[in-house]
């Protein structure tokens, strides 16, 4: 495992950085945060903002202010500084726009010296993530993306509504992209431990109006349903990353829909795509290799698919 002095830099102190570093504070999660941002200023106003935290929090957290030049100590980054799709794109649509920024801030991170452990939220968030491992040379356990996380707990919580039950005894995963072409592995989705599918051929009646294929749009759709009513999304993905984060600082061991960089699993290579995978203080200690249905492993096969096209218009070298 890698040394860990609970050191946590947040690049970006916009919505989604702030969100994640007050998740951290009141969860207790690190014992430093490093808010560094473009506009200096602003990441100072954040660190200050939340210090004013600490009376009312069990543990203090020391927050302040930094720069790239200051990443060299840190055990984890969080990068969240990104490009925001325009009304009518999809996050595929930022891609260039996302890579300038991915370059101008990871090559000086690295020359900071960091050895440590990336956490990636920038949209779209699986290519970047693959675009932070090219840029950073480090191994790829060591470069996590938020992937479909965001999009299984939205998956959860419409289930619970469904069932009337707490989004925590749902188990299952969305897949593939943390975009359009995501979907639900509902062969692996259980309530209680119970096949979501055997519960509703035991309750035909009961459940006769639960459209599967409606809840995986909802799932899929719920982070634009956000955005095109308040102009972004924030609390869910910021706890996501305080969610990874802390598994990667206490060697939780907790599996975690994450975009992952693949080498055989699934008999995919060299592709980033959200799969379920352990995390751990060596980032992602093992991807967990579902046995998909025939029409599920079509539909990851295709995800990967457009994943890979977009890779390729990648110019990272």
């Amino acid at each position: 495992m890698l040394g860990k002095s609970g050191k946590v830099a947040v690049i970006g102190a916009g919505l989604v950085g702030s969100s994640c570093a007050y998740s951290m504070i009141n969860q207790s999660i690190c014992r430093e945060i490093m808010m560094v941002d473009r506009t200096y200023d602003r990441a100072v106003a954040q660190a200050l903002d939340f210090s004013h935290c600490m009376d009312f929090t069990h543990n203090r957290t020391k927050v302040y202010a930094g720069t790239y030049a200051d990443c060299g100590n840190m055990d984890v980054i969080i990068l969240t500084a990104g490009a925001n799709p325009k009304p009518g794109q999809t996050r595929l649509d930022i891609l260039e726009e996302a890579e300038s920024i991915a370059k101008d801030i990871v090559v000086p991170i690295m020359n900071s010296g960091f050895n440590g452990i990336f956490v990636v939220a920038a949209n779209p968030v699986d290519i970047v993530t693959y675009m932070v491992w090219k840029l950073s040379g480090l191994p790829r356990e060591h470069v996590i993306g938020t992937g479909t996380s965001i999009d299984s707990s939205r998956l959860k919580t419409l289930l619970s509504e469904v069932f009337s039950i707490d989004p925590r005894s749902v188990h299952g995963y969305a897949l593939g992209e943390h975009g359009e072409s995501q979907f639900v592995a509902w062969s692996h989705v259980t309530i209680g431990g119970k096949p979501i599918m055997h519960i509703m051929d035991q309750h035909k009646e009961r459940f006769k109006h639960l459209d599967l294929e409606d809840i995986a749009r909802k799932t899929k759709d719920a982070g634009w349903e956000i955005f095109t009513r308040k102009g972004s999304t924030q609390f869910g993905i910021g706890n996501a990353l305080a969610h990874i984060t802390r598994s990667i600082l206490n060697d939780e061991h907790k599996i975690i829909a994450v975009s992952a960089i693949l080498d055989g699993e699934y008999e995919q290579h060299n592709v980033c795509v959200g799969v379920p995978a352990i995390i751990g203080g060596n980032g992602i200690q093992e991807i967990i290799e579902l046995n998909l249905d025939a029409t599920e492993r079509e539909k990851f096969n295709s995800s990967c698919e457009i994943l890979s096209g977009n890779i390729n218009r990648l110019t990272l070298a």
